[in-house]
């Protein structure tokens, strides 16, 4: 007879996990082996458990899920003390969000997406596709986009390998769309080192530069010909908190974001009369495989204090969905906003 009255299993939240009488003391057993407890995973409580394999780069494995649902299974539940039993919840839990594809949104049209491999850029391109656009999908790693095309097997793909700043890659990602292109999503980025002006490094600067505002810089230039005549397009670039405030991330990231939100604000003006929107995402918290280190104790010790009153993060298609409002006829009437998709982070 099965002692797992719950159901639990890898689809469970994180959350359910931990609240569940018997999961709860299972999970942080495990945890605990590990030097970390229940508390290390709020930000990602609301995700399901089989996702943090997923997302954890092999820290977490599917393997230790099995072992989990087992466990409990067997009714083999560790006595905890008060002082490792979890504090109860004040409200009930919010239920999760649930994507909700609108069926032929962009039916007709070829949309370039960037950072197509993973993350966000992976998200919206799947969200373009299972929406009856044809996406270009742009990715400086092959296996990716060959990961991400191989999941989507009815998707009208098109993969482009290449780096966002080279000029014959950029070349190619246009011959690659034709004579016709409707939308860009300028989503590939990196973070830099958050480390302040008097620390920051030429070679750390330069890249975040290169690739955040050059590469976004190219990619509109590239698209804008086609797009003016043809007099309709969408570009939404993905800016980021750090676009509005000083307080997200090192002065490298920091600057490219805020030269990003120029640049759209710049080109929605040029180009609206045209009927070409021009609009920027500014993200908040993302669980992405973009890695955010800490090489400066100043930065840390700032940025760390900060990142107290960030809401939790979200996965990449929550981002989706803000995009591809923006890259839709959904979002006719929205030029040169820079939008905020942050669970309420810019209003704190």
């Amino acid at each position: 007879m099965s002692n797992n009255p719950n159901n639990l299993s890898g689809e469970s939240t994180i959350s359910t996990w931990l609240a569940d009488p018997a999961g709860g003391p299972v999970f942080r057993a495990m945890l605990a082996q590990g030097g970390q407890d229940g508390e290390s995973l709020r930000p990602v409580s609301k995700m399901a458990l089989n996702r943090l394999v997923q997302v954890s780069q092999g820290a977490f494995t599917q393997e230790m899920v099995d072992a989990l649902v087992l466990r409990v299974e067997a009714g083999d539940i560790p006595v905890e003390t008060a002082a490792q039993a979890p504090v109860e919840a004040s409200g009930p839990e919010t239920p999760p969000w649930v994507e909700k594809v609108t069926t032929g949104r962009f039916s007709g049209k070829t949309i370039i997406i960037t950072g197509a491999g993973s993350g966000i850029g992976r998200a919206t391109a799947s969200r373009v596709a299972r929406e009856g656009g044809r996406v270009v999908a742009v990715d400086i790693s092959a296996e990716r986009l060959a990961d991400f095309a191989a999941s989507l097997p009815e998707g009208n793909i098109v993969s482009v390998s290449g780096d966002i700043t080279d000029d014959a890659a950029v070349a190619a990602i246009v011959e690659a769309a034709g004579e016709r292109i409707d939308g860009l999503a300028n989503i590939a980025g990196i973070m830099d080192n958050m480390t302040p002006v008097h620390e920051v490094a030429d070679d750390v600067w330069n890249r975040v530069f290169n690739i955040n505002v050059n590469g976004t810089m190219k990619l509109m230039r590239a698209v804008v010909p086609a797009m003016l005549a043809q007099a309709q397009g969408s570009i939404v670039n993905v800016a980021s908190e750090a676009a509005l405030r000083g307080s997200a991330a090192g002065a490298a990231y920091t600057a490219s974001k805020h030269a990003v939100a120029g640049l759209t604000k710049s080109s929605a003006f040029m180009y609206g009369p045209s009927g070409i929107r021009v609009n920027a995402v500014a993200p908040g918290p993302v669980i992405t495989n973009i890695e955010a280190r800490f090489d400066s104790e100043l930065g840390a010790s700032r940025v760390r204090r900060a990142m107290a009153v960030l809401p939790d993060p979200v996965e990449g298609d929550a981002l989706a969905a803000s995009i591809t409002f923006l890259l839709s006829d959904d979002g006719v009437n929205v030029n040169g906003v820079i939008l905020p998709s942050d669970g309420g982070w810019s209003a704190a």
